[in-house]
């Protein structure tokens, strides 16, 4: 009794594993397996992750202000030109203290990830080792005062620190 159980089960453990593969009779069926959700579905949750992490990972991008279309870090926050900082120089004039005040946007990338940028997107190495993001050949930088994305309190700034706009121009 229990060796032909055993057989029974063994033969109905066959037959629905050709079934789940699509083995058998060769003949498609009819109806639809129901559609799985984007929640239900291992491959699109991770695919969708894998997008969420590329769009976290953005390092310039636009937004529009109260002084036009402008370039902003991936958190949002209002990028900035120093009008000491010589174009394809290399190097940035705003050190010590400025520092402080106007941190530079950092990436970790040769090749910094931009969407809607159009002016000409690169790196120059600070002297700490890090890769600080340039564009037209300028250093950028976030002022420590803006709190929020959208602000752009440091626009004028001393007469030297200016919004950058998505094209690299200076906006005055």
């Amino acid at each position: 009794m229990n060796k032909q159980l055993s057989v029974g089960l063994a033969v109905l453990a066959l037959a629905a594993s050709l079934t789940a593969c699509g083995g058998g009779t060769g003949t498609t069926p009819t109806t639809a397996a129901p559609a799985t959700t984007a929640a239900e579905s291992p491959a699109t949750t991770a695919s969708e992750t894998a997008t969420a992490t590329a769009t976290a990972a953005v390092d310039l991008m636009t937004a529009s202000s109260a002084k036009g279309d402008i370039v902003v870090d991936g958190k949002g926050m209002s990028v900035y030109y120093f009008t000491k900082d010589v174009k394809d120089s290399g190097k940035s004039n705003c050190t010590g203290d400025c520092l402080v005040a106007w941190p530079p946007v950092f990436t970790t990338s040769d090749t910094p990830t931009v969407e809607g940028v159009t002016g000409k997107v690169g790196t120059i190495d600070t002297p700490d080792g890090k890769k600080q993001v340039t564009i037209e050949g300028m250093p950028v930088y976030l002022w420590e005062k803006d709190k929020a994305p959208g602000d752009i309190t440091g626009q004028g700034v001393g007469n030297v620190w200016y919004l950058v706009a998505p094209d690299g121009t200076m906006i005055k």
